[in-house]
């Protein structure tokens, strides 16, 4: 069962740190994923172990969805299994705390950056739907703090 709540603890607890458990991929490729993956870990999503599944063991045995921003997308959003994160796009107005934000951000030539919603101050507009992510650290950020040129709420479905 998905705790929203715990997702963002441990969002709080790690945005400027990293766990132990858990590969810092900052230096290959970015952490930002993987940051958003533990979050829906801990926050009761259960890992998928199949081939094309959503899982960290260690670093040499971990899915691509794990850890990439366009196979985490994928996966979540065709994932059928009860194991592993289940999503679908949606639109701002549908947002929660605990769901994830996808990012291509200007001159870019595809998606690169997850986060997950830590906060909503008020009505859901890019000023008011805060961000806590890895890669580029940081806690409660605006949508509007990032030069945006698309964006992809993605409403995190386990129960």
């Amino acid at each position: 069962m998905y705790d929203r709540h715990k997702a963002v603890e441990y969002a709080y607890r790690w945005w400027n740190g990293r766990n132990p458990a858990f590969y810092n991929f900052d230096d290959i490729g970015g952490d930002c994923t993987n940051f958003v993956s533990q979050c829906l870990y801990f926050g009761g999503i259960e890992m998928n172990f199949s081939q094309y599944g959503w899982f960290y063991s260690n670093l040499s045995s971990r899915s691509p969805s794990w850890t990439g921003v366009e196979e985490f997308f994928y996966f979540s959003t065709t994932n059928t299994n009860m194991a592993g994160v289940r999503a679908k796009s949606i639109s701002i107005e549908n947002v929660d705390i605990g769901d994830v934000v996808q990012l291509k951000l200007r001159g870019e030539d595809r998606f690169h950056h997850s986060l997950i919603i830590t906060k909503i101050d008020g009505r859901k507009t890019f000023d008011n739907i805060l961000l806590t992510s890895h890669s580029y650290d940081a806690i409660n950020k605006p949508i509007s703090h990032y030069f945006v040129e698309d964006i992809r709420f993605l409403k995190v479905l386990n129960q």
